[in-house]
């Protein structure tokens, strides 16, 4: 294979938001500025979620006041509701504001409610009032949890994942993401979804966000990249998974290692723009910023190693 992905670092967001200890905002943005440096053309830098629910993210404006905003490179802010987005604008009238927003839906009622304390219903009315806020004026990425099956309901029926994928696109987002929450998808299953959503809308991005709970993240990534997914969404040293004080999911809830996947695809002579030696280097840096080894394999074993290795 010689086609490019891109590849979102999720660290920042997603990873800490499982954090029990708040991580120092210098922290954080010397993180995001090494990622910038590492080569991640796409990076979830905060969440603008209310402190009360998340304190991880409760300097979400300092964070963006404090990193370096450079052509080609686009931090991305997690907005749950339309006071979400109204903070993410006034940061953006401020010169310091994220260059895309996150919009949130669960494909079921049970993950909606417990995840967003609202109805499925709710909620997309207030997707629709956060892309009238936003007035085209930053790029929105729609996200859909929950998308191969939800911890509370058991099977999600794809059909509605596509319809929930198909109002994101009607509203005008530049991307939708396909969370699978709690790592419950199966590379048949995501190979089927990815197919049948990128025939459907041939110029919509349509990201994968896979968990690694059942261990499948790095299998379900080659399925969608086989077929036809161009773009995904990774954690280095494989943190994060829901909200500290959400109790869902079991096991080792986090996301898809980064220096895994670059590693794997890489390897496979898929193009990711990530420079291996920074990347080695900045999983180090999440290892000591979080005080503990993470869970990336190829962190363990080193990131050099021929593709034609018997």
């Amino acid at each position: 294979m010689t086609d490019a992905v891109t590849i979102c670092e999720c660290f920042a967001r997603d990873g800490l938001q499982h954090e029990p200890t708040f991580v120092p905002t210098d922290t954080k943005t010397s993180l995001l500025e090494a990622f910038a440096g590492a080569g991640f053309r796409r990076i979830e830098a905060t969440s603008y979620s209310h402190p009360r629910w998340v304190p991880a993210f409760a300097d979400a404006s300092e964070v963006l006041a404090g990193v370096t905003h450079r052509p080609g490179v686009a931090f991305k802010a997690t907005c749950p509701n339309p006071r979400a987005v109204e903070r993410a604008l006034a940061d953006l009238d401020r010169g310091a504001g994220a260059e895309e927003l996150s919009l949130l839906v669960s494909a079921s009622e049970s993950h909606t409610g417990k995840n967003l304390r609202t109805t499925r219903a709710r909620q997309w009315e207030r997707v629709e009032e956060m892309v009238a806020l936003a007035g085209g004026r930053i790029r929105l990425i729609g996200v859909v949890s929950v998308a191969f099956g939800c911890p509370f309901e058991g099977q999600v029926d794809p059909g509605l994942v596509a319809e929930d994928v198909a109002r994101f696109a009607g509203l005008g987002a530049d991307a939708v993401t396909l969370g699978d929450t709690t790592g419950v998808a199966t590379p048949a299953a995501v190979s089927s979804l990815f197919r049948r959503l990128l025939r459907a809308h041939p110029e919509l991005a349509v990201v994968a966000h896979f968990h690694n709970t059942r261990g499948t993240a790095l299998a379900n990534a080659v399925a969608a990249l086989e077929a036809g997914c161009r773009h995904f969404d990774s954690a280095l040293g494989g943190v994060g998974g829901h909200p500290s004080k959400i109790g869902y999911g079991a096991g080792l809830t986090g996301n898809l290692c980064t220096e895994d996947l670059v590693s794997l695809f890489e390897a496979m002579g898929v193009r990711t723009g990530i420079d291996l030696d920074a990347l080695a280097s900045v999983s180090r840096a999440c290892e000591e910023a979080l005080g503990r080894p993470l869970h990336s394999m190829v962190a363990r074993a080193g990131f050099r190693h021929s593709a034609a290795a018997a």
